[in-house]
C-alpha cells in the first residue's frame, strides 16, 4: 500500500491518523507519508521514494538509522529475552555510562520516556523540597503530563492556564509560566511565590519551539537564583543529552543542574528514558525514601543495550567536532540562498540541531519565534520533500544531523536547500 491508503486506513482508527500530533502535516499543509525502512541518512517512504533525513526519529538516530552495531547489539539481547521485569546487567552498564558522562549525575532512575522523566523529576522536586509550585519557560516543551501542559498566564506573574483540554485549572495554578531568556521575569516569578517554588525545569537549549540558544550568562544566572531561593534546577536533556556533547548542554555551559532528565539517544532508536542528580535527592525516591515512581518496562533490556552500543560509539568517535561542522555547512548554505533571494532568516544552529526561521528578528524567546513566516516555511518544507528532503513539518521544531550525513548527503541537502528557497 502506498502512503495515501495507508493514510485513510488510518484515519479509521487512529485519532488524526498518527499517534503523534506533529505527524499529521497540520502545520504545513497535505497528508503525512508513510515509512517503510531507514537506513543511514535515508528514509525509504511506502512509496519507495528515498529522503534525506533530517528528523532523525525527533533525535535518537546521532549515528544514523539502523546502525549495524546497534543493531547487532539489539539483537544479541533478544537471544535472551524481551523483557524480564526484573533488574538486569544491562541497566547498571547504562546508568554507569550515564553517571560517567554527564557529572552531575550521581545516581540515575530508568523510566520508558521523556515524558516519563519530566514527570517523575518533578514530583522528586516537589518530594524532595517539601513545596508545590514549579517555573517552566514559554515554548520549553517537557512532555505531555498535566503539570507542564501550560501556557503561560497574561503576564509574568500570573499563574499558567491549562494548555490542553482535560488539564484541571487546580493543576495549572501551581506551575509558573515565564520567558525564556528574561532574567527580570525570573527575578519577578520568586518575588511572587516567596518559598513556594519546587524547582524550574529548562530545555536549556530549546529545542520543541525550533532551535534557540541562551543568551550569555543566563543558564549561570538561572544556576544562582534557583540556589538562592531553595529551588532544584532542572534540566531537561532530552533532546540535547548526549547530542551536542557527551555531557550535554550543562558540559557545554559548565552548568551543574540538581536534576537531568534524558531519552533519546539513551535508547538507540527504542522507548526510554532516564532522570538523574544528586544522590541525596535521587535518594527519595521509593523504595529509599517517600517518592514513589515505577515502570513495569523500565531499563529494558532490549532498549538498554540498544542505547549502550550507542552510547559506546560516541565514546569511541567523538564525533562532536564533525557534526557541528555539517551543522555550519548546512546553516551557511541556507544563509547564502536566502541572502541572494533577498529573503530575512535566522538559522541558528549548534553541533548537530539548527532551525529555520524566515523572519528579520533574532529568535531569543517563544514571541520572537513566532515571528518567523509560518506559510513561507510551509512551502519551503513542500519543496524540500518534493526534491528529497525532509525536515520535521512544522515551523516550529528544531532539525537534527546525525554522522551518516557526511559527504553526499549533506552535499546534495545544501543543494536541495538552495534550490527551494530560490524557488519560493
Amino acid at each position: 500500500m502506498n502512503s495515501d491508503q495507508l493514510f485513510a486506513r488510518a484515519l479509521q482508527l487512529i485519532p488524526g491518523g498518527v499517534n503523534s500530533p506533529v505527524r499529521a502535516f497540520r502545520s504545513v499543509g497535505g497528508a503525512p507519508f508513510f515509512v517503510k525502512a531507514a537506513r543511514g541518512a535515508t528514509l525509504v517512504t511506502a512509496d519507495d521514494r528515498e529522503l534525506i533525513d533530517f528528523v532523525c526519529t525527533w533525535g535518537p538516530a546521532i549515528h544514523g538509522h539502523n546502525h549495524p552495531r546497534i543493531k547487532a547489539a539489539i539483537a544479541t539481547a533478544l537471544e535472551s529475552g524481551t523483557s524480564f521485569g526484573t533488574p538486569n546487567p544491562y541497566e547498571v552498564e547504562m546508568a554507569e555510562l550515564i553517571v560517567k558522562f554527564v557529572p552531575s549525575i550521581r545516581k540515575v532512575r530508568m523510566c520508558n520516556s521523556g515524558t516519563e522523566a519530566t514527570m517523575s523529576a518533578i514530583r522528586l522536586a516537589r518530594g524532595f523540597t517539601k513545596r508545590d509550585k514549579i517555573i517552566k519557560f514559554a515554548g520549553c516543551y517537557h512532555g505531555h503530563s498535566d503539570s507542564l501542559l501550560i501556557k503561560a498566564g497574561s503576564g509574568a506573574l500570573t499563574h499558567g492556564n491549562p494548555d490542553s483540554a482535560g488539564v484541571p485549572a487546580s493543576v495549572a495554578q501551581d506551575t509558573v509560566v515565564l520567558p525564556y531568556n528574561d532574567r527580570a521575569a525570573l527575578e519577578a516569578g520568586f518575588a511572587a511565590n516567596p518559598g513556594q517554588i519546587a524547582c524550574v525545569i529548562i530545555e536549556a537549549y530549546c529545542g520543541n519551539v525550533g532551535f534557540i540558544m541562551p543568551d550569555a550568562g543566563y543558564l549561570q544566572f538561572l544556576r544562582e537564583i534557583t540556589a538562592k531561593h531553595g529551588a532544584l534546577l532542572i534540566f531537561d536533556e532530552v533532546m540535547t543529552g548526549f547530542r551536542l556533547a557527551k555531557g550535554g548542554v550543562q558540559e557545554l555551559e559548565k552548568i551543574t543542574p540538581d536534576l537531568t532528565c534524558l531519552g533519546k539517544i539513551i535508547g538507540g532508536g527504542l522507548p526510554v528514558g532516564a532522570f538523574g542528580g544528586r544522590a541525596d535527592i535521587m535518594d527519595h525516591l521509593a523504595p529509599l525514601g517517600p517518592v514513589y515512581q515505577a515502570g513495569t518496562l523500565s531499563g529494558n533490556p532490549l532498549a538498554m543495550a540498544a542505547g549502550i552500543a550507542g552510547l559506546r560509539l560516541l565514546e569511541e568517535l567523538n564525533p562532536y567536532a564533525r557534526l557541528d561542522a555539517l551543522g555550519q555547512k548546512l546553516r551557511d548554505a541556507v544563509l547564502a540562498a536566502c541572502r541572494a533571494k533577498g529573503l530575512a532568516v535566522q538559522v541558528p544552529q549548534r553541533g548537530s540541531m539548527f532551525s529555520i526561521f524566515f523572519t528579520a528578528t533574532p529568535v531569543r524567546d517563544y514571541a520572537t519565534a513566532l515571528t518567523g513566516d509560518a506559510k513561507l516555511f510551509g512551502r519551503f518544507f513542500h519543496a524540500c520533500l518534493a526534491k528529497g528532503v525532509y525536515l520535521a513539518p512544522s515551523a516550529y521544531e528544531a532539525g537534527f544531523i546525525s554522522t551518516a550525513h557526511e559527504g553526499a548527503a549533506i552535499d546534495r541537502a545544501c543543494e536541495i536547500f538552495a534550490t527551494a528557497i530560490k524557488e519560493l
